[in-house]
């Protein structure tokens, strides 16, 4: 392949995949770039000219790229997933990765309400068999989408653009997503649900969350049995949302009418029940593969990397923000600290958030905190949004997603050397959290709501709230032994004698879900919470 233009004062691009030539245009048509069309792979030796880097899918960025291309400045993934590019190699190198995370967010959506029109009509089935020459009306006779209730699960960009689309067919809008607010569904014109709900009285449900530990087998055999009896379900956002035997046990039965998915467990689908089943829709992850999404995605990537090369600050970034060595060293352990308050604060407050604001006190606050705030953010928002969220774009993804955010230093005395404090503000309640850090105790969480504690945040934890009486510990652990889980530390409080009191348990294993529901049942917990610090 060969240069697409030639400039004698450039900043020089290299293209590795094929993309659409209208998506480069921005980078074509600016005198002061150059950019060259050739894989990564033809390069047989150390390029010093080239400063970004293009890719899709189909090129491997690994640490030999920053090898062969020595002065690498900027990658950019046209399209989301960044699964082909080793982020750590490139944040070691210096190098900023991006991507385009909204270019297909239209291609999906269309995607997915072309597959809800095909499914209630039948339409792709009565292709089929007026192409065998039948012609039976009757059989394929299907269903309005006027005055039916679609149920969203999961309000990202896909989903806020499908409930545009299903308003302007009159349908009525569930969504099921722990944080949104009731001014965003409000503001959207639809109805703020749980997931019952949305299991209860949805026509059509369809799933729009990313794959994470939370939402693997959200709609399983109980959520589907739940469910309307009639019901269609899709899929157009990962494979393992919804679990596909217990998908095809519904549809045998007749309790689900019909499923369309683009995304599965396996991919590419092998010899699977679904393929057998007349009322069912499948594509293979085709969603995102229109032309105007792959120009948007390449337009995006291109007028991001210009921008970077006129010295202007970069939006969708993906990786590690700059900082000196000496600075990050300095303030590494608070960096750690703050992500795990992010984390703590995010899992006890599953509900909403408008507000976050964060407060330093002591010799942290003696340094820039900025990329410490972002790692509270960062671990905030890190189960709760649909698209990779780092250091670098989580500014941009809280105020995407409505929620305000603070840093504050503080004066007063708190009896720590350090010390940073979370404060988080939902519809409903808030939550409060502090953190030090220090060499000879490691990370220390000494607070958590009204609660003085002291503990060290771990991979296996229970933060239990409940009324304080005497017997409730003694259950707590009998229950656990029960169920073989051994209890390595254990963190007690309360607010008052006979009133609301916590506890807080590092176990050594991960806790199963049989188990928090047994413990839920204890008359005085009112609420457990599992931790993975």
């Amino acid at each position: 392949m060969s240069n697409l233009k030639t400039a004698t004062n450039t900043f020089t691009v290299l293209v590795s995949d094929r993309l659409s030539s209208e998506g480069l245009q921005p980078l074509l048509n600016d005198p002061q770039v150059n950019v060259v069309e050739k894989n990564v792979a033809e390069f047989s030796e150390p390029d010093p000219s080239i400063d970004a880097l293009v890719v899709r899918s189909a090129t491997q960025v690994t640490d030999d790229t920053f090898t062969l291309l020595p002065n690498l400045k900027i990658i950019g993934r046209a399209g989301v997933g960044v699964d082909n590019i080793d982020l750590d190699a490139a944040t070691k190198h210096g190098v900023i990765v991006i991507n385009a995370p909204d270019g297909n967010t239209i291609s999906t959506c269309e995607h997915t309400f072309a597959m809800m029109i095909s499914l209630l009509r039948n339409i792709p089935q009565a292709s089929e068999s007026v192409k065998r020459g039948e012609w039976n009306r009757k059989k394929f006779e299907g269903f309005e989408l006027y005055g039916k209730t679609l149920g969203i699960v999961g309000f990202g960009r896909i989903g806020t653009e499908l409930a545009a689309r299903a308003r302007a067919f009159q349908m009525d809008v569930l969504v099921y997503d722990p944080f949104l607010t009731n001014d965003r569904a409000k503001k959207f014109g639809v109805t703020n649900a749980s997931l019952d709900q949305i299991l209860e009285e949805s026509e059509v449900i369809t799933v729009h969350t990313p794959l994470t530990k939370e939402t693997k087998g959200l709609i399983g055999a109980s959520e589907l049995a739940r469910a309307k009896k009639g019901v269609f379900i899709l899929n157009c956002a990962r494979g393992g949302i919804i679990d596909e035997l217990a998908l095809v046990d519904a549809l045998e039965r007749g309790h689900v009418a019909g499923a369309a998915l683009d995304v599965f467990e396996d991919e590419p689908l092998g010899d699977h029940p679904l393929k057998h089943l007349d009322q069912v829709i499948l594509t293979p992850h085709i969603a995102a593969s229109t032309k105007e999404a792959q120009r948007s995605v390449a337009e995006q990537v291109s007028e991001e990397i210009l921008a970077y090369s006129k010295g202007k600050p970069i939006i969708h970034g993906l990786n590690f923000p700059h900082i000196s060595k000496d600075h990050f060293e300095k303030i590494h352990p608070f960096y750690e600290l703050a992500y795990k308050m992010g984390k703590m604060a995010s899992t006890s407050m599953r509900i909403p958030v408008k507000d976050i604001e964060i407060t330093y006190s002591g010799r942290v606050a003696e340094n820039d905190t900025a990329i410490l705030t972002r790692s509270f953010l960062t671990g905030f928002f890190k189960s709760r949004v649909d698209s990779y969220i780092n250091d670098v774009n989580v500014n941009f993804i809280a105020k995407e997603r409505g929620v305000s955010f603070s840093e504050k230093r503080s004066q007063e005395e708190t009896g720590y050397q350090s010390l940073i404090k979370g404060h988080v503000h939902g519809e409903h309640h808030t939550f409060t959290i502090l953190g030090t850090a220090n060499q000879d105790f490691g990370l220390r969480f000494v607070k958590v709501d009204d609660f003085t504690v002291d503990f060290q945040p771990s991979d296996h934890q229970l933060f239990i709230k409940h009324t304080d009486k005497p017997g409730v510990i003694g259950r707590v652990g009998q229950l656990l032994g029960n169920h073989d889980v051994n209890i390595a530390t254990m963190q007690v409080g309360r607010k008052t004698e006979g009133g609301d009191a916590m506890m807080i348990l590092t176990v050594d294993k991960e806790v199963a879900s049989a188990t928090i529901e047994a413990l839920e049942h204890v008359d005085e917990i009112r609420h457990v919470t599992v931790l993975e610090l």
